[in-house]
């Protein structure tokens, strides 16, 4: 445990400063299991190092960081090692990659009836099912998902500002304060296609070429994240892996399943699948009309962020489409968002309409938001694109 904790204070001493993100504040930290899941790359160690900094410091036996890579797990479970770390006085222990504990959930059970001293945060992917697909956890646990950097936070990071995030009714109704008290102190358009670009997951940061970690995270999320957790055999791993490079280099639309179910050898309903699993990776994000859900064939498949765009088809990224995923990924974690009608891309929530474009539409539709990509700011119904990447 020694070797542990002197890991532990190493890792929080050389933790980035970066930016503190908003998921921090909306935790209640009071609950005794907390997961938090998330795609691979996000910042989900980095945030429980943050956590652990900004509350305990780096060297308060208290607090403690353990990630199950650590082959030393292979001897002892989580519920042992936890029951350990409570009588030398721990009382936070942070578990990073929980799901490679075969029976984590079991474990974490274990420790929440037995340790009613301790928390236990732990991080997973976002390719877990917490509730569903765990029901001893049902009750017990509190899910937060964390996301990649939003526009606001890749902004705050490289001018040093510290703009706040703003909910959709704030923005659809004060969008033309808000913009221009934002322009007031910055140049939101200076910074957005380098965000569209790379600015969604905080390893831009690092000095390495960041297309080619992009990519290498891409494959860990369907080698690892899909397959491990799926408990699918590795056989099939060039299918999925085919199938999404389907999607990622089509059109954007409703996909023709039966005819990627014969592309990559396999069933219709497996296709469905795998879709669904790419999707729960963070990889794609579908979309349904209005009332529709999984198994429910898709309206629409795209990209789930810019930044992936453009590690796929770097010399092939369409203004349009990379306008639109913008816009979806903003809002999905937050909000509903389903296909819109002929006079509008998206029905978010079912009630506001909005069309996403890269200039002003001279024939405007009644009770639809304009969002348009390339202006600092909106009037009227024209919302610029960007302040959408401030709703967290």
């Amino acid at each position: 445990m020694e070797a542990l904790f002197r890991t532990h204070a190493y890792l929080v001493e050389h933790t980035p400063q970066g930016v503190r993100r908003a998921l921090m504040d909306e935790i209640d930290w009071t609950d005794r299991l907390i997961g938090i899941k998330g795609s691979r790359g996000v910042g989900k160690t980095t945030f429980l190092l943050q956590y652990a900094r900004e509350h305990y410091g780096a060297h308060n036996r208290q607090c403690l960081y353990i990630n199950m890579n650590n082959f030393y797990f292979q001897g002892k479970t989580i519920s042992e090692f936890a029951s350990e770390f409570c009588k030398a006085g721990g009382r936070v222990l942070l578990i990073d990659q929980v799901f490679k504990e075969p029976d984590w959930s079991h474990q974490l059970r274990l420790c929440f009836e037995t340790l009613p001293q301790l928390r236990i945060v732990f991080t997973g992917s976002s390719v877990m099912r917490l509730k569903e697909e765990n029901p001893e956890l049902n009750g017990i646990v509190r899910s937060y998902n964390l996301r990649g950097f939003s526009f606001r936070e890749y902004l705050n990071l490289q001018t040093g500002l510290s703009f706040k995030a703003h909910t959709l009714d704030e923005i659809l109704t004060h969008h033309t304060q808000l913009t221009a008290e934002i322009c007031q102190r910055v140049n939101p358009l200076h910074y957005f296609s380098d965000y569209l670009h790379h600015g969604y997951y905080p390893f831009f940061l690092e000095q390495t070429n960041f297309s080619e970690n992009l990519l290498k995270v891409m494959n860990m999320m369907i080698e690892v994240d899909i397959l491990l957790i799926q408990q699918i055999e590795l056989k099939y791993l060039s299918r999925i892996k085919k199938l999404f490079y389907l999607l990622a280099t089509g059109e954007y639309g409703a996909p023709n399943v039966s005819q990627l179910a014969q592309e990559v050898h396999t069933s219709r309903a497996t296709t469905t699948n795998y879709i669904k699993y790419l999707s729960d990776a963070r990889l794609i994000n579908i979309q349904y009309r209005s009332g529709d859900t999984f198994p429910k064939k898709p309206a629409r498949l795209m990209m789930h962020n810019t930044n992936l765009m453009h590690a796929m088809t770097p010399h092939q990224v369409k203004t349009q489409e990379a306008v639109e995923t913008f816009f979806q990924n903003a809002l999905w974690s937050l909000h509903t968002v389903n296909v819109g009608d002929r006079n509008c891309t998206y029905l978010v929530d079912n009630q506001h309409r909005f069309r996403i474009a890269t200039e002003s539409v001279k024939r405007k539709a009644e009770g639809v938001y304009y969002v348009l990509d390339g202006i600092n700011r909106g009037y009227g119904c024209e919302i610029p694109l960007w302040l959408f990447g401030f709703l967290y």
